[in-house]
Protein backbone atom coordinates (compact mmCIF):
# COMPACT_ATOMS: atom_id res chain seq x y z
CA UNK A 1 0.00 0.00 0.00
CA UNK A 2 2.87 2.49 0.83
CA UNK A 3 4.54 1.90 -2.40
CA UNK A 4 1.48 1.95 -4.31
CA UNK A 5 1.25 5.27 -2.68
CA UNK A 6 4.27 6.77 -3.34
CA UNK A 7 3.77 5.95 -6.66
CA UNK A 8 0.93 7.66 -7.41
CA UNK A 9 2.27 11.07 -5.61
CA UNK A 10 1.54 14.26 -6.81
CA UNK A 11 4.28 14.50 -9.07
CA UNK A 12 3.18 11.60 -10.96
CA UNK A 13 0.11 12.74 -11.08
CA UNK A 14 0.78 15.94 -12.35
CA UNK A 15 2.56 14.01 -15.21
CA UNK A 16 0.03 11.78 -16.29
CA UNK A 17 -2.35 14.76 -16.43
CA UNK A 18 -0.11 17.39 -18.16
CA UNK A 19 1.06 14.76 -20.81
CA UNK A 20 -2.48 13.64 -21.63
CA UNK A 21 -3.28 17.41 -22.09
CA UNK A 22 -0.39 17.50 -24.39
CA UNK A 23 -1.53 14.65 -25.92
CA UNK A 24 -5.23 16.44 -26.69
CA UNK A 25 -2.75 19.51 -27.88
CA UNK A 26 -1.32 17.53 -30.44
CA UNK A 27 -4.25 15.92 -31.74
CA UNK A 28 -5.89 19.05 -31.98
CA UNK A 29 -2.72 20.26 -34.21
CA UNK A 30 -2.81 16.94 -36.36
CA UNK A 31 -6.27 17.58 -37.28
CA UNK A 32 -6.08 21.12 -37.83
CA UNK A 33 -2.70 20.37 -40.69
CA UNK A 34 -4.87 17.69 -41.91
CA UNK A 35 -7.99 20.06 -42.82
CA UNK A 36 -5.61 22.58 -44.24
CA UNK A 37 -4.42 19.73 -46.35
CA UNK A 38 -7.22 18.99 -47.98
CA UNK A 39 -8.08 22.35 -48.94
CA UNK A 40 -4.81 22.41 -51.03
CA UNK A 41 -2.97 25.04 -48.57
CA UNK A 42 0.83 23.84 -48.05
CA UNK A 43 2.55 26.14 -45.79
CA UNK A 44 3.84 24.18 -43.27
CA UNK A 45 6.91 26.42 -42.00
CA UNK A 46 3.88 29.47 -42.24
CA UNK A 47 1.57 27.20 -39.84
CA UNK A 48 4.64 27.46 -36.53
CA UNK A 49 5.41 31.25 -37.32
CA UNK A 50 2.51 32.71 -35.22
CA UNK A 51 3.75 30.13 -32.76
CA UNK A 52 7.18 31.03 -31.89
CA UNK A 53 5.71 34.54 -32.60
CA UNK A 54 3.45 33.83 -29.36
CA UNK A 55 6.41 32.51 -27.73
CA UNK A 56 8.78 35.49 -28.10
CA UNK A 57 5.91 37.96 -27.42
CA UNK A 58 5.25 36.16 -24.35
CA UNK A 59 8.52 35.01 -22.79
CA UNK A 60 10.35 37.62 -24.38
CA UNK A 61 8.58 39.98 -22.22
CA UNK A 62 9.12 37.97 -19.01
CA UNK A 63 12.41 37.74 -19.63
CA UNK A 64 13.21 41.75 -19.90
CA UNK A 65 11.04 42.13 -16.65
CA UNK A 66 13.33 39.63 -15.14
CA UNK A 67 16.03 41.55 -16.39
CA UNK A 68 18.19 38.26 -15.69
CA UNK A 69 21.37 37.70 -17.21
CA UNK A 70 21.60 34.53 -19.43
CA UNK A 71 21.77 30.92 -18.14
CA UNK A 72 22.84 29.24 -21.55
CA UNK A 73 25.08 30.77 -24.34
CA UNK A 74 22.79 32.57 -26.91
CA UNK A 75 24.41 30.30 -29.74
CA UNK A 76 22.85 27.12 -28.72
CA UNK A 77 19.34 28.80 -28.92
CA UNK A 78 20.44 29.43 -32.62
CA UNK A 79 21.26 25.99 -33.32
CA UNK A 80 17.74 24.02 -31.42
CA UNK A 81 15.55 26.94 -32.93
CA UNK A 82 16.91 25.61 -36.41
CA UNK A 83 16.06 21.90 -35.41
CA UNK A 84 12.70 22.74 -34.21
CA UNK A 85 11.87 24.39 -37.38
CA UNK A 86 12.67 21.87 -39.31
CA UNK A 87 10.97 19.14 -37.50
CA UNK A 88 7.79 21.03 -37.45
CA UNK A 89 8.09 21.84 -41.26
CA UNK A 90 8.94 17.86 -41.89
CA UNK A 91 6.06 16.91 -39.88
CA UNK A 92 3.51 19.11 -41.21
CA UNK A 93 4.61 18.44 -44.68
CA UNK A 94 3.49 14.60 -44.08
CA UNK A 95 0.42 15.47 -44.12
CA UNK A 96 0.08 16.31 -47.46
CA UNK A 97 1.19 12.78 -48.55
CA UNK A 98 -0.42 10.41 -45.68
CA UNK A 99 -2.77 10.18 -43.69
CA UNK A 100 -3.07 11.50 -39.83
CA UNK A 101 -2.96 8.20 -38.08
CA UNK A 102 0.39 7.27 -39.80
CA UNK A 103 1.75 10.74 -38.90
CA UNK A 104 0.71 10.42 -35.53
CA UNK A 105 1.99 6.68 -35.19
CA UNK A 106 5.48 7.53 -37.00
CA UNK A 107 5.78 10.28 -34.76
CA UNK A 108 6.42 7.90 -31.38
CA UNK A 109 9.98 7.32 -33.72
CA UNK A 110 10.75 10.16 -31.32
CA UNK A 111 11.23 7.73 -28.62
CA UNK A 112 14.18 5.39 -29.54
CA UNK A 113 15.84 8.69 -30.52
CA UNK A 114 15.58 9.83 -27.29
CA UNK A 115 16.53 6.77 -25.81
CA UNK A 116 20.00 6.88 -27.26
CA UNK A 117 20.67 10.80 -27.05
CA UNK A 118 19.40 11.01 -23.19
CA UNK A 119 21.56 7.42 -22.84
CA UNK A 120 24.84 8.94 -24.49
CA UNK A 121 24.47 12.78 -23.63
CA UNK A 122 22.87 13.34 -20.47
CA UNK A 123 23.85 10.15 -18.91
CA UNK A 124 20.83 7.92 -18.30
CA UNK A 125 20.50 4.61 -17.59
CA UNK A 126 17.90 2.47 -18.98
CA UNK A 127 17.20 -0.96 -17.57
CA UNK A 128 16.24 -4.14 -20.03
CA UNK A 129 12.43 -3.43 -19.53
CA UNK A 130 12.82 0.21 -21.15
CA UNK A 131 14.68 -1.22 -24.30
CA UNK A 132 12.29 -4.05 -24.51
CA UNK A 133 9.14 -1.58 -24.09
CA UNK A 134 10.92 0.59 -27.11
CA UNK A 135 11.67 -2.41 -28.86
CA UNK A 136 7.43 -3.50 -29.20
CA UNK A 137 6.55 0.39 -29.90
CA UNK A 138 8.92 -0.10 -33.26
CA UNK A 139 7.34 -3.08 -34.26
CA UNK A 140 4.05 -1.27 -34.26
CA UNK A 141 5.61 1.45 -36.60
CA UNK A 142 6.54 -1.16 -39.16
CA UNK A 143 3.39 -2.70 -38.81
CA UNK A 144 1.94 1.43 -39.92
CA UNK A 145 4.54 1.55 -42.72
CA UNK A 146 3.45 -1.95 -44.19
CA UNK A 147 -0.48 -0.88 -43.87
CA UNK A 148 0.28 1.88 -46.11
CA UNK A 149 2.47 -0.44 -48.26
CA UNK A 150 -0.19 -2.64 -49.14
CA UNK A 151 -3.10 -0.56 -48.56
CA UNK A 152 -5.30 -1.12 -51.56
CA UNK A 153 -7.12 2.44 -50.33
CA UNK A 154 -5.26 5.51 -51.10
CA UNK A 155 -7.65 8.08 -50.85
CA UNK A 156 -5.55 9.08 -47.05
CA UNK A 157 -2.52 10.30 -48.70
CA UNK A 158 -1.23 11.08 -52.30
CA UNK A 159 2.14 9.44 -51.78
CA UNK A 160 2.04 7.36 -48.06
CA UNK A 161 5.56 6.63 -48.48
CA UNK A 162 7.24 9.64 -49.06
CA UNK A 163 4.54 10.67 -46.28
CA UNK A 164 6.11 8.10 -43.79
CA UNK A 165 9.84 9.05 -44.85
CA UNK A 166 8.92 12.69 -43.97
CA UNK A 167 7.32 11.55 -40.70
CA UNK A 168 10.60 9.73 -39.20
CA UNK A 169 12.61 12.50 -40.34
CA UNK A 170 11.00 15.12 -38.46
CA UNK A 171 10.29 12.79 -35.62
CA UNK A 172 14.27 11.93 -35.40
CA UNK A 173 14.73 16.15 -35.10
CA UNK A 174 12.24 16.06 -32.64
CA UNK A 175 14.19 13.99 -30.72
CA UNK A 176 17.22 15.98 -30.68
CA UNK A 177 15.06 19.18 -30.14
CA UNK A 178 13.05 17.42 -26.84
CA UNK A 179 16.47 16.55 -25.72
CA UNK A 180 18.05 19.22 -25.84
CA UNK A 181 14.92 21.57 -23.92
CA UNK A 182 14.97 18.81 -21.23
CA UNK A 183 19.42 19.72 -20.85
CA UNK A 184 18.65 23.30 -21.31
CA UNK A 185 15.24 23.36 -18.67
CA UNK A 186 17.58 21.65 -15.98
CA UNK A 187 20.62 23.93 -16.58
CA UNK A 188 19.43 27.06 -17.46
CA UNK A 189 15.72 28.37 -17.23
CA UNK A 190 12.33 27.35 -18.89
CA UNK A 191 10.90 31.38 -19.79
CA UNK A 192 14.96 31.73 -21.23
CA UNK A 193 14.57 28.58 -23.46
CA UNK A 194 10.69 30.11 -24.64
CA UNK A 195 12.02 33.06 -24.91
CA UNK A 196 14.96 32.40 -27.45
CA UNK A 197 13.21 29.39 -29.02
CA UNK A 198 10.40 31.82 -30.19
CA UNK A 199 12.73 34.35 -31.53
CA UNK A 200 15.12 32.47 -33.32
CA UNK A 201 12.20 29.73 -34.63
CA UNK A 202 10.57 32.84 -35.46
CA UNK A 203 13.10 34.43 -37.41
CA UNK A 204 14.50 31.09 -39.06
CA UNK A 205 10.99 30.59 -40.40
CA UNK A 206 9.97 33.97 -41.92
CA UNK A 207 13.60 33.01 -43.62
CA UNK A 208 12.35 29.96 -45.20
CA UNK A 209 8.44 31.15 -45.95
CA UNK A 210 10.61 33.65 -48.11
CA UNK A 211 11.80 31.30 -50.13
CA UNK A 212 10.14 28.55 -50.27
CA UNK A 213 6.16 29.41 -49.40
CA UNK A 214 5.51 33.18 -50.96
CA UNK A 215 4.25 32.08 -53.50
CA UNK A 216 2.07 29.52 -51.67
CA UNK A 217 0.68 32.12 -48.98
CA UNK A 218 -0.15 34.31 -52.14
CA UNK A 219 -2.41 32.15 -53.48
CA UNK A 220 -4.22 31.11 -50.27
CA UNK A 221 -7.94 32.51 -49.89
CA UNK A 222 -8.32 33.86 -46.52
CA UNK A 223 -11.79 32.64 -46.19
CA UNK A 224 -13.06 31.57 -42.50
CA UNK A 225 -12.43 27.52 -42.97
CA UNK A 226 -8.89 28.63 -43.58
CA UNK A 227 -8.26 30.76 -41.07
CA UNK A 228 -9.82 29.20 -38.23
CA UNK A 229 -7.52 25.85 -38.78
CA UNK A 230 -4.63 27.92 -39.38
CA UNK A 231 -4.87 30.31 -36.30
CA UNK A 232 -6.21 27.05 -34.17
CA UNK A 233 -2.72 24.87 -35.27
CA UNK A 234 -0.97 28.05 -33.81
CA UNK A 235 -2.96 28.43 -30.59
CA UNK A 236 -2.58 24.79 -29.89
CA UNK A 237 1.09 24.78 -30.52
CA UNK A 238 1.92 27.22 -28.22
CA UNK A 239 0.09 26.11 -25.73
CA UNK A 240 2.01 22.47 -26.00
CA UNK A 241 5.05 24.20 -26.14
CA UNK A 242 4.33 26.17 -23.05
CA UNK A 243 3.82 22.96 -21.49
CA UNK A 244 6.67 20.56 -22.73
CA UNK A 245 9.53 22.06 -20.22
CA UNK A 246 6.94 21.77 -17.35
CA UNK A 247 6.70 18.18 -18.33
CA UNK A 248 10.55 17.53 -19.52
CA UNK A 249 11.04 18.98 -15.56
CA UNK A 250 8.77 16.47 -13.83
CA UNK A 251 9.83 13.25 -15.87
CA UNK A 252 12.31 14.02 -18.60
CA UNK A 253 12.00 13.57 -22.26
CA UNK A 254 11.54 9.98 -23.08
CA UNK A 255 7.96 9.86 -20.76
CA UNK A 256 7.28 12.69 -22.51
CA UNK A 257 7.03 11.10 -25.69
CA UNK A 258 5.46 8.16 -23.86
CA UNK A 259 2.72 9.93 -23.05
CA UNK A 260 2.12 11.64 -26.06
CA UNK A 261 1.55 8.03 -27.83
CA UNK A 262 -2.05 8.48 -26.87
CA UNK A 263 -2.68 11.19 -29.24
CA UNK A 264 -2.86 8.29 -31.32
CA UNK A 265 -6.14 6.58 -30.05
CA UNK A 266 -7.53 10.10 -29.58
CA UNK A 267 -6.64 10.47 -33.45
CA UNK A 268 -8.57 6.79 -34.29
CA UNK A 269 -11.24 7.55 -32.52
CA UNK A 270 -11.97 11.21 -33.60
CA UNK A 271 -11.46 10.06 -36.92
CA UNK A 272 -14.17 7.25 -36.54
CA UNK A 273 -16.80 9.04 -34.41
CA UNK A 274 -16.64 12.49 -35.55
CA UNK A 275 -15.50 11.90 -39.42
CA UNK A 276 -17.16 8.40 -39.85
CA UNK A 277 -14.02 7.17 -41.59
CA UNK A 278 -13.20 3.57 -42.00
CA UNK A 279 -9.66 2.41 -40.41
CA UNK A 280 -7.39 -0.40 -41.72
CA UNK A 281 -7.20 -2.95 -39.22
CA UNK A 282 -3.52 -3.21 -39.19
CA UNK A 283 -3.70 0.29 -37.24
CA UNK A 284 -5.22 -1.60 -34.39
CA UNK A 285 -2.57 -4.31 -34.32
CA UNK A 286 0.00 -1.30 -34.50
CA UNK A 287 -2.33 0.49 -31.52
CA UNK A 288 -2.08 -2.44 -29.52
CA UNK A 289 2.00 -3.03 -29.85
CA UNK A 290 2.36 0.90 -29.05
CA UNK A 291 0.35 -0.36 -25.35
CA UNK A 292 1.55 -2.97 -24.30
CA UNK A 293 5.12 -1.14 -25.92
CA UNK A 294 4.01 1.80 -22.94
CA UNK A 295 3.00 -0.61 -20.38
CA UNK A 296 6.41 -3.00 -20.73
CA UNK A 297 8.51 0.53 -20.61
CA UNK A 298 6.28 2.00 -17.53
CA UNK A 299 7.18 -1.04 -15.17
CA UNK A 300 10.43 0.37 -14.14
CA UNK A 301 9.57 4.01 -14.27
CA UNK A 302 10.35 4.58 -11.04
CA UNK A 303 13.99 3.00 -10.93
CA UNK A 304 14.93 5.11 -13.32
CA UNK A 305 13.01 8.51 -12.06
CA UNK A 306 15.20 8.06 -9.04
CA UNK A 307 18.35 7.48 -10.49
CA UNK A 308 17.47 10.65 -12.32
CA UNK A 309 16.66 12.71 -9.31
CA UNK A 310 19.58 11.39 -7.07
CA UNK A 311 21.34 12.39 -10.81
CA UNK A 312 20.45 15.81 -10.67
CA UNK A 313 20.90 16.28 -6.80
CA UNK A 314 24.81 15.48 -7.98
CA UNK A 315 24.74 18.54 -10.69
CA UNK A 316 23.20 20.50 -8.27
CA UNK A 317 25.73 19.76 -5.29
CA UNK A 318 28.54 20.18 -8.07
CA UNK A 319 27.24 23.42 -9.37
CA UNK A 320 27.14 24.78 -5.28
CA UNK A 321 30.41 23.41 -5.31
CA UNK A 322 31.61 25.58 -7.67
CA UNK A 323 30.03 28.33 -7.03
CA UNK A 324 31.56 28.14 -3.57
CA UNK A 325 34.88 27.48 -4.89
CA UNK A 326 34.87 30.26 -7.08
CA UNK A 327 33.59 32.67 -4.16
CA UNK A 328 36.36 31.76 -1.59
CA UNK A 329 39.18 32.25 -4.92
CA UNK A 330 37.80 35.60 -5.23
CA UNK A 331 37.74 36.12 -1.43
CA UNK A 332 41.41 35.22 -1.33
CA UNK A 333 42.16 36.99 -4.07
CA UNK A 334 40.70 40.36 -2.88
CA UNK A 335 42.18 39.81 0.55
CA UNK A 336 45.77 39.23 -0.64
CA UNK A 337 45.20 42.59 -3.09
CA UNK A 338 43.82 44.47 1.04
CA UNK A 339 47.25 42.41 2.81
CA UNK A 340 49.86 44.31 -0.53
CA UNK A 341 48.08 47.37 -0.14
Amino acid sequence: MVNCMEFWGKKTVVGLGLGQLLSLLITSTGFSSSELAKKGINAPTSQSLLNYVLLALVYGSIMLYRRQALKSKWYYYVLLGIVDVEANFLVVKAYQYTSITSVMLLDCWTIPCVLLLTWFFLKTKYGIKKFLGVAICVAGLVVVVFSDVHSADRSNGSNPIKGDLLVIAGATLYGVSNVSEEYFVKSADRVELMAFLGIFGAIFSACQIAILERDELKSIQWTAGATFPFVGFSVAMFLFYSGVPVLLKITGSTMLNLSLLTSDMWAVLIRIFAYHEKVDWMYFVAFAAVAIGLIVYSGGDKTDQNTAEVADEVIERSKRFDEEAGTSQTGRKDAGESSKL
